[in-house]
């Protein structure tokens, strides 16, 4: 598959070249521009119905001849794409897995929603909306009933005119069947919403972002979030970089009412000249003003986040004295921005995606691109276990390590260090005082009395003192 992937880049390239509609457009312009043109030559005629007639006659040909281009080069373009779609077949067969079922044949409703969901997340809302329509229409079908799908299921009781909260969203997008107009509303307006918010992140423009974690502090603060900081911590570095005046800036996008809003959440010399740079375009230098603008920023906000990041609150200030020579001073790391405005647009994503009870990336995706990984190692070792008539019985266990990235990991699993044995829900891992970590079983072997001595360090403790580790 890997020695198709040249051929088939070849192959994409010819299509991006050749089937193009441009000709076709330009033929379709002037077929167009024939009939206005023949149009304005009747209204001149006035009433003689022979020089109507005349002209329409004379018409005829041309557009018949219009209409033919037209057709051969949509015949070009079509021929391009059937033989591209040949070349993915040949390519890319289409391969039966070697499994006795189909372990998702019964959980359409898990499917469903995972598409509605993945093109709500992606901002495809039009086509998430047909989708979700259509799929409601399949469950209210005769039949469907049977499997507890329809509106009254997901509103148990609540006013559908009622605004969705977070706990609703939650409880009716398990079912994509499920999702009323008003749900699915709710979750494009949050989607909508989060998008915004990227796209004035991407810009360099913090202060909507900062305003919404403002906002939802205190949800954020529960979760132990440290958005709000991050936020906070790279506008006041942003504000300590040397500006180039823009005339396009986003400081004209806001409305008045918000302007005050938004100048305090990036500081009250933000949308100053000094901080902008100067008139004639240039980089401005990183001058008094600029440090002035930052320090002030940083002693009206950094106070709220005194509590868990005071040591980063202090070193942020001690670096303004090499605010003239950041980058060879000991902070150049804490102030390089290269990438800072992309890591925190995706830790925001995370916490509002969080926030709405959903996962940072879409489960869609992971899923598909999991199988894509793991499948054909998979496939492989089923076909050669068959052809020596062997099977691999132990019960939900895989016989090889299945080949996925650490960022797709959501399940890891321990190994008792005493026992050998691998932990459970019944038997969990627990951590001891001093820091190792023991099964659950194997811990309460050890105590005598109330107290256990860890079996790898002279530390003892408690039973009460060990707490359980979630995987």
């Amino acid at each position: 598959m890997a020695d198709n992937m040249p051929t088939l880049r070849n192959d994409l390239a010819q299509v991006a070249r050749k089937a193009r509609l441009t000709s076709a457009v330009q033929d379709v312009d002037t077929i167009l521009a024939r009939l206005v043109e023949a149009r304005e030559q009747i209204v001149s005629a006035g009433q003689d119905p022979h020089a109507a007639s005349l002209i329409l006659t004379k018409l005829q040909n041309p557009v018949k001849e219009g209409f033919d281009k037209v057709n051969d080069d949509l015949k070009a373009t079509t021929k391009t794409h059937k033989e591209f779609g040949r070349a993915l077949d040949r390519s890319f067969p289409i391969t039966p897995l070697p499994t006795e079922h189909d372990a998702m044949e019964n959980q359409s409703a898990l499917i469903n929603r995972a598409i509605a969901m993945h093109l709500l997340r992606e901002g495809h809302f039009d086509v998430a909306r047909v989708f979700m329509d259509e799929v409601r229409d399949m469950a209210s079908s005769p039949g469907a009933a049977a499997s507890g799908g329809g509106d009254d299921a997901v509103n148990n009781g609540r006013d559908i005119d009622q605004p969705m909260t977070n706990t609703d969203l939650i409880a009716a997008s398990r079912d994509v069947s499920n999702l009323a107009p008003n749900e699915s509303q709710y979750l494009q307006e949050r989607f909508q919403q989060m998008y915004s918010l990227l796209q004035e992140i991407k810009a360099h423009n913090l202060a909507p972002a900062i305003k919404w974690a403002r906002t939802n502090s205190a949800e954020l603060e529960i979760r132990g979030s440290n958005l709000e900081f991050e936020l906070c911590k790279l506008q006041f570095i942003w504000l300590t970089k040397p500006r180039t005046r823009n005339t396009t800036s986003h400081e004209d996008d806001y409305d008045d009412d918000e302007s005050a809003d938004d100048e305090e959440a990036l500081g009250n010399d933000y949308y100053g000249s000094n901080y902008l740079g100067t008139a004639a375009g240039l980089p401005a230098p990183v001058t008094a003003n600029n440090l002035s603008a930052a320090f002030e920023y940083a002693r009206t906000n950094f106070y709220r986040f005194s509590d868990r990041h005071v040591a980063e609150i202090q070193r942020l200030a001690a670096a303004l004295v090499f605010a003239s020579n950041i980058g060879e001073s000991p902070y150049a790391t804490a102030f390089e921005t290269s990438t800072a405005f992309e890591d925190v647009a995706a830790v925001f994503t995370r916490e509002f995606c969080s926030m709405l009870g959903l996962s940072a990336e879409s489960p869609l995706y992971v899923a598909a691109t999991a199988g894509i990984i793991a499948l054909p190692r998979l496939i492989k070792f089923i076909g050669a276990t068959r052809s020596k008539r062997t099977e691999w019985t132990t019960a939900d266990e895989m016989a090889f390590e299945t080949p996925l990235p650490g960022s797709m990991m959501y399940h890891p699993i321990f190994v008792c260090p005493v026992s050998k044995e691998q932990t459970t829900e019944a038997n969990p891992p627990m951590r001891l005082p001093c820091g190792h970590v023991l099964a659950n079983d194997s811990l309460r072997k050890m105590v005598k009395g109330t107290k256990f001595k860890c079996p790898y360090c002279p530390a003892e403790g408690q039973y009460k003192e060990a707490q359980q580790i979630y995987l």
